[in-house]
């Protein structure tokens, strides 16, 4: 039989063909012999049956030829020809009688052949069977051959399309990793210039800041000298002083803050959430903003008395700053703008767009005419009034919470970021900012009167101060159940830095003493989180508002 392989798989009748020679040659190998003796005595068995017939046709020709001598014999009385018949008669006799015999040996034999014939029919039949049943397995083991081989094809052609897959993106893959390793060595190159860039910055930073401390301590001694000269002067003479003298718009002096005890003043601000509140300089008026998108002006030294109504924003007013003659005030707003309007008339003068996310800091810098703004889309946008124009745009890296100036040339912004960390940006060139990592995202920054320490707000529940001399953390202030409950907290210094006070997310107001940076004292009157909090120029007394309308001020009478 001709060997089956993989050449010939294609043509189904040949092997269904070789399939039922094997079958054949298996089955009926085996009962050959069998069917073949079968045959042999099925003829044997038909020549019996006829030489049995002869044999009987034989016997009665005998017994007729046998009794015609009978009758012949009795017809002659004592003849020599009885004698004769009768030696015939008994020959045949016998030889009937010999015939007799072999046809029954001839019977016996037929029958057993007739019972093996039974036997053998009956073995056929079985072997009948069990071979239409191993046909109906064949069929079936056939049937289930075809459909493997159509699934085999299948997967064959699947395996075909995903390897063809896994090459394209084997050879993608490859060329990614080129891309990656040559943006890797980019990458290095950059991190080696920038590690330069940084220590020569860092270098000629310590230059300026020693000329700075000079600077601020020569500052300093000038001012010591002149109050001591003014006080000398008020001694010696008293000196009526009108408001169109020329230091009407300093911020009143104060030799030490007050304890704030309990609250005098309690009222609803707004419609919804307050979300900042801040003096004047002079302390005269009291600015707060809330989400029902107003800017509102108070005289609390009257018992909550509305002086103005400042709307135009679309959007929660933020962030609040008055301008150091207190003829401006500037807002920040969700609605991606911050805008500026007139003290006096309440009217709205400048609007500053240019932001892609909501803008959560905004502060006047040295002079009126500029601003700077601090928003979520990652930038720091410094904005000229004149031109009604951005005029630089600092990429931050990371969400603005809060800024502040860092002295009053505003030659330094310092920023606070959702990343955790405090960066420094030199407004004068394009140089790198320097940055001071926290444990926490920065929520607000508040700058002592002499721009020596800076207050950082952090979300890991606590108030940090850093000396900007060493841009180090010098003290850090933290209390049981103080929670920082916003991403927009705002904490404050008191105006002589003897003090810090932050709200809690329960409505409680904290504040420490920065000298022995003991928990002085807790408020509490608010039944929401404390968003903001800002101390009056003269250090006599706290304002701080809440989400739930209210805005408390404390003092210590």
């Amino acid at each position: 039989m001709m060997a089956w392989n993989k050449s010939n798989e294609g043509d189904w009748r040949q092997i269904i063909y070789y399939k039922l020679r094997e079958r054949n040659k298996k089955e009926f190998e085996n009962i050959s012999d069998l069917l073949q003796l079968h045959n042999r005595l099925f003829e044997q068995s038909e020549s019996l049956r006829t030489e049995n017939l002869q044999l009987t046709l034989q016997n009665e020709k005998l017994r007729q030829a046998n009794t015609e001598l009978q009758s012949q014999g009795c017809g002659s009385s004592g003849s020599e020809g009885g004698g004769a018949s009768s030696v015939v008669v008994q020959a045949l006799e016998q030889k009937v009688y010999k015939l007799q015999e072999e046809l029954t040996d001839l019977h016996r034999r037929k029958g057993e052949n007739a019972q093996q014939l039974v036997e053998l029919n009956q073995c056929l039949q079985e072997r009948d069977k069990i071979l239409a049943v191993k046909e109906n397995k064949l069929a079936e083991y056939e049937s289930d051959l075809l459909i493997l081989r159509e699934d085999l094809a299948a997967k064959e052609s699947t395996i075909a399309d995903i390897q063809a897959v896994n090459q394209v993106l084997r050879d993608e893959y490859q060329t990614l990793n080129l891309a990656f390793t040559a943006l890797e060595d980019k990458y290095r190159k950059a991190q080696e210039e920038n590690r330069e860039l940084i220590d020569r910055w860092m270098a000629q930073k310590a230059k300026d800041a020693e000329r700075l401390n000079m600077e601020n301590d020569t500052v300093l001694k000038k001012r010591q000298m002149m109050l001591e000269e003014q006080l000398k002067e008020a001694a010696r003479e008293p000196k009526q002083v009108t408001t169109d003298d020329k230091f009407a718009c300093s911020p009143p002096i104060c030799l030490t803050a007050v304890l704030p005890a309990k609250a005098y003043l309690k009222y609803d601000a707004h419609d919804g959430e307050v979300n900042s509140v801040c003096f004047s300089p002079q302390g005269r008026i009291l600015a707060t903003g809330g989400v029902d998108r107003k800017l509102k002006l108070w005289d609390i030294n009257r018992l909550v008395e509305p002086k103005g109504l400042l709307t135009g924003s679309n959007a929660g007013v933020t962030a609040i700053d008055f301008d150091a003659e207190e003829s401006l005030i500037l807002g920040a707003s969700s609605d991606f703008a911050s805008r500026v309007w007139t003290v006096v008339d309440h009217r709205l003068r400048h609007t500053l767009t240019g932001h892609s996310g909501k803008v959560m800091a905004a502060r006047f810098l040295s002079e009126s005419a500029k601003v700077v703004t601090g928003s979520h889309d990652r930038t720091l946008k410094i904005w000229d009034l004149r031109s009604r124009s951005c005029i630089r745009t600092i990429f931050a890296g990371s969400s603005c919470n809060d800024l502040v100036p860092s002295d009053s040339a505003a030659t330094t912004i310092i920023s606070g970021h959702f990343d955790k960390k405090i960066r420094f940006w030199d407004t004068r060139t394009e140089q790198s900012a320097n940055e001071v990592p926290l444990q926490g995202k920065i929520t607000s920054l508040s700058l002592s009167r002499d721009g020596f320490y800076l207050l950082s707000c952090v979300r890991d529940d606590s108030l940090k101060i850093l000396d900007l001399r060493k841009n180090q953390v010098v003290n850090t202030f933290t209390g049981d159940g103080f929670h920082v409950g916003a991403d927009y907290t705002r904490a404050a210094f008191s105006p002589d830095a003897s003090y810090v006070a932050a709200g809690s997310g329960d409505g409680t107001v904290y504040i420490w003493n920065v000298n022995c940076g003991k928990l002085e004292r807790t408020l509490r009157e608010h039944t929401a989180c404390v968003v903001a909090c800002t101390w009056h120029p003269n250090g006599k007394s706290l304002v701080s508002c809440d989400r739930a309308k209210k805005v408390i001020a404390w003092s210590d009478f």
